[in-house]
């Protein structure tokens, strides 16, 4: 580790917590329909499709709109992909997407997960890109926000007035997508433009390498798909090598920039939920607790990816860093971005549910690679994904206070809002529900033959490949160990499935869990009230999430990363 290292991390935590008030204040107005800039556009939009933007949506209408609408934008996706070699825009003349591979595709991006097994620059046509595939990567973020500002709305109602109602669904989608979205893209795209990254219709190019051989090098309209990719923690990527790719991501600025965009939404919807619940000391509070498991994550995999791999040490490999020499494990990394960077982008990505890598989660040392494996099973809470990181994080709150009541022998109060029976099975339901879509498949997964199939490796390290590829598509993070053939019938398949999963049976019951607590008329907060700010506050939240996942996952984590580490130390921690 190195003081540029530890200085280039702390710049990059100052930005986005400066950015969370000013971009905060914007996402209030936003929602609570005081920016109009677009109003014209926004109303030729409501009339287009038939909706009524006043309408105040119960939860369960809310739920269906989203269900709807997903179940749709992903038939239409499935077509277009399946119909690929006869529509425009195919200079290659790719072929139609194979049926399973289509169905994962348009479920992967359909959840905001954009897991990909494929290679992007030769499967994917210009329209196919552009048309389903951003089109999914706006929409998908923009869903995940409504639905976090629709949990903060039933946090923040009054029973007498709300009676269960969210909001209106359609009326935030298109909000999120035009004010939000799509303005912050468009001046991402040009800045990554300005960094090198390509932006073009052209046919793929040939050309001659310096040893006298051809190359093929992929063109297409890059710079726009990274943009909203990054913002909107799509992850994915035009390339098959993602944000390692020169042409994806080409100097430590637009690897700066890309982070940065991940984490701008999720840091500044902590400040929103402050200011829309009436406690702004409980928005930082949630906005602490995430970065204390982030600084968490990030110095452990720095450490360990420092450290470098006592294989390679036994092999003659130095190790050490100097001015001519980064040290550690390079193996994986690009040159450019380094240790610190390729670390704390891997942090970033899975803290998020973004997915995008600037390096081989794979060629990681088995401590290195379990951080974003966690990251992934903790319900990517830590700021997570746009929207998905703030209402898993207030489901993680619900557990934690109504845990405190229980300690105190009095019934649990969220901001007042007593918690019942009703608002913790909704909760526990979340919790279960993505528990056990990463479990089930991946223990079937790693004794069924075709499972086993898709192994790049054997022992510790191929299980911790299986469960970070279940893992990554049931936290809709997309994601890849990058040492698993995802490409085949039963992956695409089962993959599928866990995006699916990993979406709708957790978004449902927290909508559940929104309605209801927009039913409840919040008493009077007292002596006796837990607050749900302060150090205790965010030292028993924390507490909280790392308990849930300990138990749940601690287990699969010992026969895989946790194993392969003692491996690696012969025997020893080193």
């Amino acid at each position: 580790m190195t003081t540029n290292g530890w200085l280039q991390i702390a710049f990059f935590s100052l930005c986005f917590l400066l950015v969370a008030k000013p971009l905060g204040i914007y996402l209030v107005r936003v929602f609570d329909g005081s920016v109009r800039w677009l109003a014209p556009v926004e109303r030729l939009l409501y009339r287009a499709a038939g909706v009524d933007p006043a309408e105040d949506q119960h939860w369960k209408r809310y739920a269906a709109g989203m269900l709807l609408f997903s179940a749709a934008s992903m038939l239409l996706t499935y077509v277009a992909l399946r119909l690929q070699h006869v529509l425009p825009l195919n200079p290659q003349e790719f072929a139609a997407v194979p049926d399973r591979q289509a169905f994962e595709t348009a479920a992967s991006f359909t959840t905001n997960t954009n897991w990909q097994s494929y290679g992007g620059e030769s499967t994917m046509s210009y329209l196919s890109q552009m048309m389903q595939l951003a089109f999914h990567n706006f929409i998908s973020a923009a869903v995940g926000i409504a639905l976090a500002v629709a949990l903060v709305r039933g946090i923040a109602r009054r029973g007498n007035e709300a009676r269960g109602r969210l909001g209106n669904f359609w009326a935030d989608l298109v909000r999120g997508t035009l004010y939000v979205l799509l303005p912050i893209s468009f001046i991402a795209a040009l800045l990554m433009v300005q960094q090198g990254v390509i932006q073009n219709f052209d046919p793929y190019l040939q050309v001659t390498t310096l040893e006298g051989g051809t190359q093929t090098l992929a063109m297409g309209p890059v710079a726009s798909q990274e943009a909203i990719k990054q913002l909107g923690t799509n992850g994915g990527g035009f390339f098959n090598a993602n944000a390692a790719h020169p042409f994806e991501n080409p100097t430590p600025w637009s690897n700066f920039l890309s982070m940065f965009l991940i984490f701008a939404i999720p840091s500044a919807l902590t400040w929103m939920l402050g200011r829309m619940v009436g406690n702004q000391r409980h928005g930082w509070a949630v906005w602490t607790a995430m970065f204390v498991l982030f600084a968490a994550g990030v110095t452990t995999a720095y450490w360990a990816e420092a450290r470098g791999n006592p294989i390679h040490v036994a092999r003659g490999i130095d190790v050490v860093t100097t001015d001519a020499n980064p040290g550690g494990n390079m193996e994986g990394k690009e040159v450019r971005y380094g240790i610190a960077n390729s670390a704390l982008y891997a942090v970033v990505t899975t803290d998020a549910s973004c997915g995008a890598v600037n390096s081989m989660h794979d060629s990681f040392t088995a401590l290195g690679g379990m951080v974003p494996l966690i990251n992934m099973q903790l319900g990517e809470v830590i700021f997570g994904g746009v929207g998905a990181g703030l209402y898993g994080m207030l489901v993680m709150v619900v557990l934690t206070v109504f845990i405190a009541g229980l300690m105190v022998g009095r019934t649990p109060e969220y901001l007042g809002k007593k918690i019942q029976a009703r608002e913790v099975q909704m909760t526990m339901l979340y919790v279960l529900a993505a528990a056990a879509s990463i479990l089930v498949f991946t223990a079937i997964s790693s004794v069924h033959p075709l499972g086993l199939a898709g192994r790049n490796n054997a022992g510790p390290h191929g299980l911790s490949e299986i469960l970070y590829a279940f893992s990554s598509t049931t936290g809709n993070n997309g994601s890849a160990f990058a040492g698993l053939t995802g490409s085949t019938y039963w992956y695409n398949t089962q993959l599928g499935l866990a995006t699916l999963i990993g979406r709708f049976m957790l978004i449902v019951p927290m909508l559940a869990l929104a309605g209801f607590l927009a039913e409840k008329n919040p008493g009077t907060e007292n002596a006796g009230s837990f607050p749900v700010s302060g150090p205790l506050f965010i030292t028993l939240l924390v507490g909280v999430v790392i308990i849930v996942g300990a138990l749940t996952f601690f287990p699969a984590l010992s026969l895989g990363p946790i194993v392969e580490h003692l491996q690696m130390g012969a025997g020893r921690l080193f």
